[in-house]
């Protein structure tokens, strides 16, 4: 099991790793983690099985789908630290982290699933 401050400072360099230019639009995003997904994640994910792991969950809307976002409540992606550290070792729990931080702001940006498995983000 990894100590929550050190799961915490994965996910903080994972977000200093994306360019300024993308960096910038993710002020308004609240980055949360928590320990491990509610069945209202899961299902906001799409996920009905008990045997799925979700790593992260993006909610909000989309920069490509935003026509009038006045008076809506922040977007926000969630890093959930249990199913990582079930899934992988701890010396790749590093790049998992970083793979998962990029797959939820990726859907910040408007990049599906399809797409994100296109670039190996999946």
């Amino acid at each position: 099991m990894v100590n929550r401050d050190r799961f915490r400072r994965l996910v903080q360099h994972a977000l200093q790793e994306i360019p300024e230019p993308f960096a910038r639009r993710l002020a308004g995003v609240a980055i949360v983690i928590r320990r491990e997904p509610s069945a209202a994640d899961r299902a906001g994910a799409g996920l009905d099985g008990r045997g799925d792991d979700l790593f992260g969950l993006y909610t909000g809307t989309p920069l490509t789908e935003r026509l009038d976002y006045q008076m809506a409540l922040p977007d926000r992606i969630v890093i959930f630290q249990g199913p990582h550290e079930r899934a992988f070792r701890h010396n790749a729990l590093p790049a998992e982290v970083r793979r998962t931080v990029m797959h939820e702001v990726a859907h910040h940006f408007g990049i599906d699933d399809a797409r994100l498995a296109e670039l190996g983000l999946d």
